[in-house]
C-alpha cells in the first residue's frame, strides 16, 4: 500500500470531505493550472471513494432499538435506510 493511501486511509470521514470540498472549490473557481487541476482532480476521486466507503461502514453500524410496551429497548435490528 502506497503512502498516499495509508495517508487517505488514516482521515476521519469529516477531514475528508472538508479537503474534498476544498479541491471542488479550486477546481470551479478555474484558476488552477491544467495540470495541477488533473493532479487534485484525481486526490478528489481517491477522497469521495474514501467517504463513501466510510458512509457505508457507518450505514452497517447503525441500528435501530425497538422498544417495548414499558419503554424498554427489548432488541436491535439493522437500520433499514431504504
Amino acid at each position: 500500500m502506497s503512502d498516499v493511501q495509508t495517508a487517505l486511509e488514516s482521515l476521519s470521514f469529516e477531514k475528508a470531505l472538508a479537503e474534498l470540498e476544498t479541491i471542488v472549490g479550486h477546481l470551479e473557481r478555474g484558476d488552477v493550472p491544467l495540470e495541477e487541476s488533473i493532479t487534485i482532480y484525481a486526490r478528489g476521486e481517491a477522497l469521495k471513494k474514501h467517504c463513501d466507503a466510510l458512509l457505508k461502514q457507518a450505514e452497517a453500524k447503525v441500528e435501530k432499538i425497538r422498544t417495548g410496551a414499558n419503554g424498554q429497548a427489548t432488541a436491535t435490528e439493522p437500520l433499514d435506510v431504504e
